[in-house]
């Protein structure tokens, strides 16, 4: 059975179920999800709790498996909790996986948590995490799309009692303290629970807001594909700054702009031969945002555009790795900003202007 994490709570409310698999690289969602589980078990007498962190491949699974057939003396009922870092279980873990899932039908006394990285679709089709699947509930713990991040830190203001003002002073308070959280859930609730701390209940100000909200925001290259295709400016300005001052390496950061140019104009090509802008992404394994972004810009890109970009992104290519070319700064991080601007301006153009 398959929940989608924001539906955990009610579920939980209407019985629990002997085993939950929560997977997803969300630390601060999945250990709230987790705690949920926790709790509703504790206030059906699961009592006592044990758990179980698997490293390396040789694990000792049969622990695992006895644990879930043995109760102390001072329980009735238990929590056996199975962690699993890597998500990669290893044969006999598979194996073992099977029969944990195989061995919680009817078992009243026990409740089963296993806790997961993000899983690729291969993994979710395996063997033991359809056994997991089909015993138990699922739940993939998705992060907070920066799209949605303003909503999410209003309801937890609300959550403690606190709210921005009504109206556009709002928005932009919202707006600003998701700049300094992106990418960075946990230390965003560390940030709002300050706010608890600092103020009372009631409205805060963007002065307020802004004075308390350190900056303390994470980017990583996919997401900054995501906001040059966007169009965003002023984003991909920050993504750059911080991905500058978090060391991620120059030609990381330049393959991923380029990597994006040379799809751009393969995807164009392919349709400039005759083929269907969907077929022609299929063929690019062009998937899911990055799709819904190519095929708004690309109707608008012109080939001079998609020339110029790529003649610009291997001129930057010899930048970052030494060279000088006249007209182009000559440190790797300007002309990095420089490129990805222009790609940005170009996709601009087709998705209409945002800032943010």
């Amino acid at each position: 059975m398959q929940l989608a994490a924001t539906q955990l709570s009610a579920h939980l409310q209407k019985g629990l179920r002997p085993l939950y698999t929560l997977h997803g690289d969300e630390p601060l969602l999945q250990q709230e999800a987790a705690d949920a589980i926790r709790a509703a078990a504790r206030a059906q007498g699961y009592t006592e709790r044990t758990v179980y962190t698997v490293t390396g491949a040789h694990f000792d699974w049969s622990a695992v498996l006895a644990a879930g057939q043995s109760l102390s003396l001072f329980a009735d009922k238990q929590i056996v909790e199975v962690r699993i870092p890597s998500g990669k279980p290893g044969k006999d873990g598979s194996a073992a996986l099977q029969q944990l899932a195989d061995s919680v039908a009817g078992n009243d006394s026990t409740l089963t948590l296993v806790l997961l990285p993000r899983l690729d679709k291969q993994t979710r089709n395996g063997a033991w995490f359809t056994a997991l699947d089909g015993a138990g509930a699922t739940v993939q713990i998705d992060g907070i799309e920066r799209a949605a991040l303003p909503q999410w830190i209003a309801q937890r203001l609300a959550a403690q009692g606190q709210r921005v003002q009504p109206g556009d002073a709002g928005q932009r308070a919202l707006t600003f303290f998701a700049d300094r959280v992106e990418g960075n859930l946990l230390a965003a609730h560390q940030e709002i629970s300050k706010l608890a701390l600092l103020y009372p209940v009631g409205e805060l100000s963007q002065e307020q807001i802004e004075a308390a909200v350190l900056n303390v925001a994470r980017y990583d290259v996919f997401k900054l594909s995501e906001a040059v295709l966007g169009g965003q400016r002023a984003r991909v300005q920050r993504m750059l700054d911080g991905l500058h001052a978090e060391g991620e390496p120059e030609v990381l950061v330049h393959y991923t702009l380029a990597e994006d140019i040379r799809a751009l104009k393969r995807v164009k090509d392919a349709i400039a031969d005759g083929r269907p802008l969907p077929m022609a992404l299929r063929e690019q394994r062009i998937w899911g945002l990055r799709e819904r972004l190519f095929e708004r810009v690309l109707p608008r890109m012109t080939d001079v555009q998609l020339a110029n970009l790529l003649h610009a992104a291997h001129l930057v290519d010899g930048i970052v790795k030494g060279l000088k070319h006249p007209g182009w700064p000559h440190e790797p991080w300007q002309a990095l900003h420089r490129l990805a601007q222009s790609l940005c301006g170009a996709c601009s153009a087709g998705v209409g202007q945002r800032a943010r």
